[in-house]
Protein backbone atom coordinates (compact mmCIF):
# COMPACT_ATOMS: atom_id res chain seq x y z
CA UNK A 1 0.00 0.00 0.00
CA UNK A 2 1.36 3.41 -0.93
CA UNK A 3 1.77 6.18 1.58
CA UNK A 4 -0.75 8.33 -0.35
CA UNK A 5 -3.57 5.89 0.40
CA UNK A 6 -2.93 5.81 4.12
CA UNK A 7 -5.07 8.29 6.11
CA UNK A 8 -4.67 9.09 9.77
CA UNK A 9 -7.52 8.69 12.33
CA UNK A 10 -7.64 12.48 12.65
CA UNK A 11 -8.07 12.91 8.90
CA UNK A 12 -10.84 10.30 8.80
CA UNK A 13 -12.67 11.95 11.69
CA UNK A 14 -12.56 15.34 9.93
CA UNK A 15 -13.87 13.85 6.71
CA UNK A 16 -16.67 11.89 8.37
CA UNK A 17 -17.66 14.88 10.48
CA UNK A 18 -17.86 17.12 7.40
CA UNK A 19 -19.88 14.54 5.51
CA UNK A 20 -22.33 14.21 8.40
CA UNK A 21 -22.87 17.98 8.52
CA UNK A 22 -23.43 18.13 4.77
CA UNK A 23 -25.91 15.26 4.92
CA UNK A 24 -27.80 16.93 7.77
CA UNK A 25 -28.01 20.19 5.82
CA UNK A 26 -29.47 18.42 2.78
CA UNK A 27 -31.85 16.24 4.78
CA UNK A 28 -33.40 19.02 6.91
CA UNK A 29 -33.57 22.30 4.94
CA UNK A 30 -36.43 23.61 7.09
CA UNK A 31 -38.73 22.58 9.90
CA UNK A 32 -41.84 23.21 7.78
CA UNK A 33 -40.57 21.08 4.89
CA UNK A 34 -39.63 18.25 7.23
CA UNK A 35 -43.03 18.23 8.92
CA UNK A 36 -45.09 18.93 5.83
CA UNK A 37 -47.52 21.84 5.27
CA UNK A 38 -49.26 23.43 8.26
CA UNK A 39 -53.03 23.31 7.91
CA UNK A 40 -55.47 25.69 9.55
CA UNK A 41 -59.24 25.51 9.74
CA UNK A 42 -60.94 28.88 9.88
CA UNK A 43 -64.49 30.17 9.89
CA UNK A 44 -65.86 33.53 8.83
CA UNK A 45 -68.86 35.23 10.40
CA UNK A 46 -70.49 35.54 6.98
CA UNK A 47 -72.78 33.38 4.82
CA UNK A 48 -70.98 31.79 1.87
CA UNK A 49 -72.92 33.97 -0.63
CA UNK A 50 -71.84 37.23 1.03
CA UNK A 51 -68.96 39.15 -0.56
CA UNK A 52 -67.50 39.38 2.96
CA UNK A 53 -66.91 35.62 2.95
CA UNK A 54 -65.23 36.10 -0.41
CA UNK A 55 -62.92 38.66 1.21
CA UNK A 56 -62.03 36.07 3.87
CA UNK A 57 -61.21 33.49 1.20
CA UNK A 58 -59.17 36.10 -0.69
CA UNK A 59 -56.98 36.62 2.37
CA UNK A 60 -56.47 32.91 2.90
CA UNK A 61 -55.46 32.46 -0.74
CA UNK A 62 -52.89 35.23 -0.47
CA UNK A 63 -51.27 33.51 2.52
CA UNK A 64 -51.46 30.07 0.92
CA UNK A 65 -49.85 31.39 -2.28
CA UNK A 66 -47.19 33.51 -0.55
CA UNK A 67 -46.04 30.61 1.64
CA UNK A 68 -45.81 28.34 -1.39
CA UNK A 69 -48.26 25.96 0.21
CA UNK A 70 -46.32 25.66 3.49
CA UNK A 71 -49.39 27.12 5.23
CA UNK A 72 -52.82 26.05 4.04
CA UNK A 73 -55.81 27.96 5.41
CA UNK A 74 -59.32 26.62 4.75
CA UNK A 75 -62.14 29.10 5.39
CA UNK A 76 -65.62 27.84 6.27
CA UNK A 77 -68.75 30.06 6.26
CA UNK A 78 -70.69 31.21 9.32
CA UNK A 79 -72.34 28.40 11.26
CA UNK A 80 -70.15 25.63 9.82
CA UNK A 81 -68.54 25.06 13.23
CA UNK A 82 -69.94 27.76 15.55
CA UNK A 83 -72.53 30.57 15.27
CA UNK A 84 -71.24 33.90 13.94
CA UNK A 85 -71.20 35.52 17.39
CA UNK A 86 -69.27 32.53 18.79
CA UNK A 87 -66.18 33.04 16.63
CA UNK A 88 -63.96 34.71 19.25
CA UNK A 89 -64.47 31.94 21.81
CA UNK A 90 -63.89 29.24 19.20
CA UNK A 91 -60.60 30.76 18.03
CA UNK A 92 -59.46 31.50 21.58
CA UNK A 93 -60.09 27.90 22.70
CA UNK A 94 -58.51 26.40 19.59
CA UNK A 95 -61.75 24.89 18.27
CA UNK A 96 -60.84 26.94 15.19
CA UNK A 97 -57.33 28.02 14.24
CA UNK A 98 -58.50 31.43 13.06
CA UNK A 99 -61.35 33.48 11.68
CA UNK A 100 -62.60 36.49 9.75
CA UNK A 101 -65.17 38.91 11.13
CA UNK A 102 -65.55 42.31 12.76
CA UNK A 103 -64.56 43.45 16.24
CA UNK A 104 -68.02 44.81 16.97
CA UNK A 105 -69.36 41.22 17.06
CA UNK A 106 -67.42 40.82 20.35
CA UNK A 107 -69.32 43.71 21.97
CA UNK A 108 -70.83 41.42 24.57
CA UNK A 109 -67.36 40.39 25.76
CA UNK A 110 -65.99 43.91 26.21
CA UNK A 111 -67.79 47.06 25.04
CA UNK A 112 -64.51 48.82 24.18
CA UNK A 113 -63.92 46.37 21.31
CA UNK A 114 -66.67 48.16 19.39
CA UNK A 115 -64.53 51.30 19.24
CA UNK A 116 -62.79 49.71 16.27
CA UNK A 117 -65.41 50.94 13.83
CA UNK A 118 -68.74 51.33 15.59
CA UNK A 119 -69.55 55.03 15.64
CA UNK A 120 -68.57 58.22 13.78
CA UNK A 121 -64.82 57.68 14.21
CA UNK A 122 -64.46 61.29 15.37
CA UNK A 123 -64.61 62.43 11.72
CA UNK A 124 -62.11 59.78 10.60
CA UNK A 125 -63.00 57.32 7.88
CA UNK A 126 -62.13 53.62 8.24
CA UNK A 127 -58.74 53.97 6.60
CA UNK A 128 -57.78 56.75 9.00
CA UNK A 129 -58.93 54.66 11.94
CA UNK A 130 -56.64 51.88 10.72
CA UNK A 131 -53.82 54.44 10.59
CA UNK A 132 -54.54 55.16 14.26
CA UNK A 133 -54.48 51.42 14.94
CA UNK A 134 -51.06 50.89 13.34
CA UNK A 135 -49.29 54.14 14.16
CA UNK A 136 -51.34 55.86 16.88
CA UNK A 137 -51.33 53.23 19.64
CA UNK A 138 -54.40 51.20 18.71
CA UNK A 139 -52.49 47.97 18.12
CA UNK A 140 -51.06 47.97 21.62
CA UNK A 141 -54.42 48.90 23.17
CA UNK A 142 -56.19 46.07 21.34
CA UNK A 143 -53.65 43.50 22.54
CA UNK A 144 -54.11 44.83 26.10
CA UNK A 145 -57.89 44.65 25.69
CA UNK A 146 -57.87 41.04 24.53
CA UNK A 147 -55.51 40.11 27.33
CA UNK A 148 -57.87 41.70 29.87
CA UNK A 149 -60.68 39.33 28.87
CA UNK A 150 -58.44 36.27 28.60
CA UNK A 151 -58.80 35.91 24.83
CA UNK A 152 -56.01 33.71 23.48
CA UNK A 153 -55.93 35.39 20.06
CA UNK A 154 -53.71 37.47 17.79
CA UNK A 155 -55.76 40.13 15.99
CA UNK A 156 -55.16 41.91 12.68
CA UNK A 157 -57.74 44.63 11.89
CA UNK A 158 -57.76 45.32 8.13
CA UNK A 159 -60.01 46.13 5.19
CA UNK A 160 -61.49 49.62 5.74
CA UNK A 161 -65.17 49.75 4.81
CA UNK A 162 -67.03 52.67 3.20
CA UNK A 163 -69.70 54.50 5.21
CA UNK A 164 -72.58 52.12 5.80
CA UNK A 165 -76.23 52.90 4.97
CA UNK A 166 -78.62 53.95 7.70
CA UNK A 167 -80.59 50.85 6.72
CA UNK A 168 -83.56 49.25 5.03
CA UNK A 169 -87.07 50.43 5.90
CA UNK A 170 -90.71 50.02 4.90
CA UNK A 171 -90.92 53.75 4.20
CA UNK A 172 -88.37 56.60 4.05
CA UNK A 173 -87.22 57.89 7.43
CA UNK A 174 -87.87 61.62 7.60
CA UNK A 175 -87.21 62.55 11.25
CA UNK A 176 -85.72 61.21 14.49
CA UNK A 177 -89.19 60.46 15.88
CA UNK A 178 -89.68 57.88 13.11
CA UNK A 179 -87.40 55.58 15.11
CA UNK A 180 -89.64 55.55 18.18
CA UNK A 181 -90.80 51.98 18.79
CA UNK A 182 -89.25 50.76 15.52
CA UNK A 183 -88.03 47.14 15.73
CA UNK A 184 -84.55 47.62 14.33
CA UNK A 185 -81.46 45.42 13.81
CA UNK A 186 -77.97 46.68 14.54
CA UNK A 187 -74.91 45.68 16.60
CA UNK A 188 -72.29 47.13 18.97
CA UNK A 189 -72.43 50.69 20.23
CA UNK A 190 -75.00 51.30 17.49
CA UNK A 191 -77.40 49.37 19.73
CA UNK A 192 -77.11 52.14 22.32
CA UNK A 193 -77.29 54.89 19.69
CA UNK A 194 -80.48 53.61 18.05
CA UNK A 195 -82.02 52.85 21.42
CA UNK A 196 -81.30 56.47 22.30
CA UNK A 197 -83.27 57.44 19.20
CA UNK A 198 -86.22 55.37 20.44
CA UNK A 199 -85.79 52.11 18.51
CA UNK A 200 -86.38 48.63 19.94
CA UNK A 201 -83.10 47.02 18.93
CA UNK A 202 -82.38 43.38 18.15
CA UNK A 203 -78.73 42.35 17.52
CA UNK A 204 -78.54 39.66 14.82
CA UNK A 205 -75.73 38.21 12.69
CA UNK A 206 -75.77 39.20 9.02
CA UNK A 207 -77.13 35.87 7.79
CA UNK A 208 -80.25 36.08 10.00
CA UNK A 209 -81.46 39.60 9.20
CA UNK A 210 -83.56 39.08 6.05
CA UNK A 211 -85.35 36.10 7.53
CA UNK A 212 -86.18 38.12 10.65
CA UNK A 213 -87.55 40.97 8.52
CA UNK A 214 -89.59 38.53 6.43
CA UNK A 215 -91.16 37.04 9.58
CA UNK A 216 -91.86 40.45 11.10
CA UNK A 217 -89.50 39.98 14.03
CA UNK A 218 -87.87 43.24 12.99
CA UNK A 219 -89.24 46.07 10.85
CA UNK A 220 -85.99 47.65 9.66
CA UNK A 221 -82.30 46.84 9.65
CA UNK A 222 -78.83 47.99 8.73
CA UNK A 223 -76.08 45.67 7.54
CA UNK A 224 -73.33 47.05 5.33
CA UNK A 225 -73.17 47.64 1.56
CA UNK A 226 -74.91 47.19 -1.79
CA UNK A 227 -73.21 43.88 -2.67
CA UNK A 228 -73.77 42.18 0.68
CA UNK A 229 -77.31 43.52 1.01
CA UNK A 230 -78.22 42.40 -2.51
CA UNK A 231 -76.70 38.93 -2.11
CA UNK A 232 -78.42 38.40 1.25
CA UNK A 233 -81.83 39.33 -0.21
CA UNK A 234 -82.67 42.66 1.44
CA UNK A 235 -84.44 43.79 -1.73
CA UNK A 236 -86.86 40.87 -1.30
CA UNK A 237 -88.17 42.26 2.00
CA UNK A 238 -87.78 46.02 1.50
CA UNK A 239 -87.62 48.49 -1.38
CA UNK A 240 -86.43 51.48 0.65
CA UNK A 241 -82.79 52.04 1.62
CA UNK A 242 -81.50 55.13 3.40
CA UNK A 243 -77.91 56.08 2.57
CA UNK A 244 -75.34 57.78 4.84
CA UNK A 245 -75.07 57.38 8.59
CA UNK A 246 -72.67 57.89 11.47
CA UNK A 247 -73.52 54.65 13.28
CA UNK A 248 -70.70 52.75 11.50
CA UNK A 249 -68.76 55.32 9.58
CA UNK A 250 -65.29 53.83 10.10
CA UNK A 251 -65.57 50.06 10.40
CA UNK A 252 -63.04 47.48 9.28
CA UNK A 253 -62.68 43.70 9.25
CA UNK A 254 -60.67 41.59 11.67
CA UNK A 255 -58.49 38.54 11.06
CA UNK A 256 -57.82 36.47 14.17
CA UNK A 257 -55.45 33.59 14.87
CA UNK A 258 -55.42 31.29 17.86
CA UNK A 259 -52.40 32.72 19.73
CA UNK A 260 -50.92 29.33 20.67
CA UNK A 261 -51.08 28.18 17.06
CA UNK A 262 -49.73 31.51 15.78
CA UNK A 263 -46.84 31.63 18.26
CA UNK A 264 -45.71 28.20 17.08
CA UNK A 265 -45.25 29.34 13.48
CA UNK A 266 -41.81 30.11 11.99
CA UNK A 267 -40.91 33.82 12.04
CA UNK A 268 -40.82 33.94 8.24
CA UNK A 269 -44.39 32.67 8.10
CA UNK A 270 -45.53 35.27 10.65
CA UNK A 271 -43.99 37.98 8.44
CA UNK A 272 -45.89 36.64 5.42
CA UNK A 273 -49.13 36.63 7.41
CA UNK A 274 -48.68 40.27 8.49
CA UNK A 275 -47.80 41.46 5.01
CA UNK A 276 -50.66 39.47 3.47
CA UNK A 277 -53.02 41.32 5.82
CA UNK A 278 -51.96 44.66 4.35
CA UNK A 279 -52.01 43.38 0.77
CA UNK A 280 -55.51 41.95 1.27
CA UNK A 281 -56.61 45.20 2.90
CA UNK A 282 -55.86 47.20 -0.21
CA UNK A 283 -57.15 44.57 -2.61
CA UNK A 284 -60.41 44.39 -0.67
CA UNK A 285 -60.92 48.15 -1.11
CA UNK A 286 -60.37 47.93 -4.87
CA UNK A 287 -62.75 44.99 -5.21
CA UNK A 288 -65.36 46.75 -3.06
CA UNK A 289 -65.34 49.86 -5.27
CA UNK A 290 -65.86 47.72 -8.36
CA UNK A 291 -68.54 45.43 -6.97
CA UNK A 292 -70.43 47.80 -4.68
CA UNK A 293 -70.88 50.38 -7.43
CA UNK A 294 -72.26 47.79 -9.85
CA UNK A 295 -74.63 46.27 -7.30
CA UNK A 296 -75.80 49.77 -6.36
CA UNK A 297 -76.94 50.17 -9.98
CA UNK A 298 -78.47 46.68 -10.09
CA UNK A 299 -80.46 47.24 -6.91
CA UNK A 300 -82.09 50.25 -8.58
CA UNK A 301 -82.52 48.92 -12.13
CA UNK A 302 -83.20 45.22 -11.50
CA UNK A 303 -84.62 45.12 -7.98
CA UNK A 304 -86.59 48.41 -8.03
CA UNK A 305 -85.04 49.71 -4.83
CA UNK A 306 -85.37 53.41 -4.03
CA UNK A 307 -82.44 55.08 -2.26
CA UNK A 308 -82.81 58.19 -0.12
CA UNK A 309 -80.28 60.38 1.66
CA UNK A 310 -80.57 60.37 5.44
CA UNK A 311 -81.84 63.80 6.63
CA UNK A 312 -79.24 65.91 8.43
CA UNK A 313 -81.24 66.22 11.69
CA UNK A 314 -81.00 62.43 12.07
CA UNK A 315 -77.25 62.49 11.44
CA UNK A 316 -76.80 65.30 13.97
CA UNK A 317 -78.84 63.42 16.57
CA UNK A 318 -76.69 60.31 16.05
CA UNK A 319 -73.58 62.32 16.96
CA UNK A 320 -75.23 63.79 20.05
CA UNK A 321 -76.41 60.41 21.32
CA UNK A 322 -73.07 58.77 20.53
CA UNK A 323 -71.30 61.33 22.72
CA UNK A 324 -73.73 60.59 25.56
CA UNK A 325 -73.14 56.83 25.21
CA UNK A 326 -69.36 57.25 25.14
CA UNK A 327 -69.38 59.47 28.22
CA UNK A 328 -71.38 56.86 30.13
CA UNK A 329 -69.27 53.90 29.07
CA UNK A 330 -65.99 55.72 29.65
CA UNK A 331 -67.09 56.40 33.24
CA UNK A 332 -67.83 52.68 33.71
CA UNK A 333 -64.86 51.20 31.84
CA UNK A 334 -61.29 52.59 32.24
CA UNK A 335 -60.06 50.85 29.08
CA UNK A 336 -62.95 52.29 27.08
CA UNK A 337 -61.89 55.76 28.29
CA UNK A 338 -58.22 55.12 27.43
CA UNK A 339 -59.05 54.04 23.88
CA UNK A 340 -61.42 56.97 23.28
CA UNK A 341 -58.78 59.46 24.45
CA UNK A 342 -56.20 57.86 22.15
CA UNK A 343 -58.55 58.02 19.17
CA UNK A 344 -59.48 61.64 19.88
CA UNK A 345 -55.83 62.72 20.05
CA UNK A 346 -55.02 61.06 16.72
CA UNK A 347 -58.25 62.16 15.02
CA UNK A 348 -57.79 65.82 15.97
CA UNK A 349 -54.63 66.22 13.89
CA UNK A 350 -55.44 63.63 11.20
CA UNK A 351 -58.87 65.03 10.36
CA UNK A 352 -57.62 68.64 10.43
CA UNK A 353 -54.94 67.68 7.93
CA UNK A 354 -57.54 65.90 5.76
CA UNK A 355 -60.08 68.73 5.83
CA UNK A 356 -57.41 71.30 4.93
CA UNK A 357 -55.72 69.19 2.27
CA UNK A 358 -58.20 67.01 0.39
CA UNK A 359 -60.36 68.78 -2.19
CA UNK A 360 -64.10 68.19 -2.03
CA UNK A 361 -64.73 66.09 -5.14
CA UNK A 362 -68.39 67.11 -5.41
CA UNK A 363 -67.50 69.96 -7.77
CA UNK A 364 -65.65 67.58 -10.10
CA UNK A 365 -68.53 65.09 -9.92
CA UNK A 366 -71.05 67.76 -10.91
CA UNK A 367 -68.72 68.98 -13.66
CA UNK A 368 -68.55 65.54 -15.29
CA UNK A 369 -71.89 63.98 -14.38
CA UNK A 370 -74.25 66.82 -13.45
CA UNK A 371 -77.01 68.40 -15.58
CA UNK A 372 -74.53 70.32 -17.72
CA UNK A 373 -71.81 67.71 -17.53
CA UNK A 374 -68.64 68.18 -19.56
CA UNK A 375 -68.54 64.41 -20.11
CA UNK A 376 -71.60 64.69 -22.36
CA UNK A 377 -69.64 67.00 -24.65
CA UNK A 378 -66.58 64.81 -25.01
Amino acid sequence: MSKKSVSSPTTRRKFLGGAALATAAVAAPSVVSAQGPISMRWQSTWPSKDIFHEFAVDYAKKVNDMTGGDLKIEVLPAGAVVPAFGLLDAVSKGTLDGGHGVLVYHYGKQTALALWGSGPGYAMDANMLLAWHKYGGGKELLAKLYQSIGANVVSFPYGPMPTQPLGWFKRPVAKVDDFKGLKFRTVGISIDVFQGMGAAVNALPGGEIVSAMDRGLIEAAEFNNASSDRALGFADVSKICMLQSFHQNAEQFEITFNKTKYDGLPEKMKAIIANAVEAASQDMQWKAIDRYSQDYIDLQTKDNVKFYKTPEPILKRQLEIYDEVVKKKAAENPMFKEIVESQLAFAKRATQWEQDTVVNRRMAFDHYWGANAAAKKI
